[in-house]
């Protein structure tokens, strides 16, 4: 192959990506924004929704009223307040009903209670049951009343077997003779990391595929359309050049949006402290990755791996796109290929479950997303790293021979 031709023809290409301002977009603001705004604003909206449900007063139907203790009714209407007297639990407002499942599934509260029978003062006289009614499925609902409804009733119930206890002469710790101490044994790069890493993985991927896409529908389905392949084809230029420059500028295009994924990566951390670390968002934030840092040597495999993904994914996508008579055509034929590395993606929460052996590292794309993965979590091994980059390359090069063959073929170049 002769590289001032593979060159021309890379050359062409990008011009011609470089001038879609949307592409553009796609392609480097979208991955350099996304994951921040992913491991910064949904711990602060997330946050912010559980925080404020707690330190706002909610309604609460009520039927039974004067069931309660008066100290079980004040426990839930009063204010939980700091040393400085600022509220960080709100109580609640006891409306009374007449029929509790009516007045929550008619959206007029969303919790109610009722109490049937007078509630006991004491533990060991009798028992009585308060029964909640609310959506289970609603999270204004769970994270508001019902959580401190629950709240409380336990620490009446707490403080009404300390009282027993303390009269029949026995300390509090008779209930519980054996306690458990649980301990984090996670390593700091998996605590780092939070537990919607896997989520990570789809991103990039799904970034690698985006920026791609543009480009190889444009030099592919995009030329016939325009009739503008043909000439390229009866130029000197040799089908094994074409189909080599047309993936060198669409795995250029790629690896940019992977690469500006992964710079958003790297500064999500440092934000995410800066902004969350002293909130109440903070266990949120770390849940989201939200202090992830991978060390030089972890980044250099999340590179390389990158690059033979990127590489591999523009191969498909040029692949596929060739035999579309024209733009929209092609697009619908890659659609499919969105779905197809979404939901290993999305499998990946469960990738504890999974024995990770060299078989799993030998399936090009999925590779990518446990190498991924493994990298984030400070886990990867760099056998099983090699091993999957040099899978990718090599079903790159196969792919790649399919496309000089469908570029060498009549009946597909002249589908129109």
């Amino acid at each position: 192959m002769r590289l001032p031709f593979i060159w021309q023809v890379t050359y062409k290409e990008l011009l011609s990506t470089l001038r879609d301002r949307r592409t553009l977009i796609s392609t480097i603001l979208i991955p350099l924004l996304l994951i921040p705004l992913f491991t910064v604003g949904m711990p602060a909206l997330l946050g912010g929704i559980i925080g404020g449900a707690q330190q706002t007063r909610q309604n609460v139907g009520i039927v039974g009223h004067d069931h309660l203790p008066p100290e079980l009714r004040a426990r839930l209407t009063s204010d939980v307040r700091d040393a400085k007297g600022h509220v960080i639990g709100a109580g609640i407002n006891l409306v009374p009903v007449t029929d509790p499942l009516k007045a929550v599934q008619d959206g007029s509260f969303d919790v109610a209670i009722s109490v049937p029978t007078a509630l006991p003062t004491e533990a060991g006289t009798q028992n009585a049951t308060i029964k909640l009614y609310t959506k289970t499925g609603s999270l204004k609902a769970e994270t508001g009343a019902s959580t401190k409804i629950r709240a409380v009733i336990d620490q009446y119930n707490q403080q009404l077997v300390a009282r027993k206890l303390r009269t029949l002469g026995l300390n509090e710790r008779t209930l519980t003779p054996v306690r458990t101490d649980t301990i984090d044994a996670s390593t700091t790069a998996e605590k780092r990391s939070g537990q919607l890493a896997f989520l990570i993985p789809m991103f990039m991927v799904q970034f690698i595929l985006a920026g791609a896409m543009a480009t190889a529908i444009d030099s592919t389905a995009g030329e016939k359309e325009r009739g503008t392949l043909e000439a390229l084809l009866v130029s000197p230029v040799r089908r094994t050049e074409v189909v080599t420059g047309k993936l060198v500028a669409t795995t250029l295009f790629a690896l940019m949006s992977a690469l500006f994924s992964v710079i958003g990566l790297a500064i999500a951390a440092p934000v995410a402290r800066l902004v969350n670390g002293a909130s109440s968002s903070a266990d949120i934030t770390a849940a989201f990755g939200g202090t992830l840092s991978v060390t030089p040597t972890d980044f250099l495999i999340l590179l390389a791996m990158l690059i033979s993904a990127a590489l591999l994914i523009s191969a498909i996508l040029i692949a596929i796109a060739i035999f579309a008579r024209s733009f929209k055509e092609a697009q619908t034929y890659i659609a499919p290929l969105t779905i197809l590395i979404v939901l290993p993606a999305v499998a990946l929460q469960f990738a504890d479950f999974l024995t990770r052996n060299a078989t799993l590292y030998a399936i090009p794309l999925i590779n990518a997303l446990l190498v991924i993965l493994d990298t984030v979590k400070g886990q990867v091994v760099p056998g099983n790293a090699g091993l999957a980059i040099l899978v990718n390359l090599a079903a790159t090069v196969v792919v790649t021979l399919i496309a000089v063959r469908s570029f060498s073929r009549e009946q597909v170049i002249f589908r129109n």
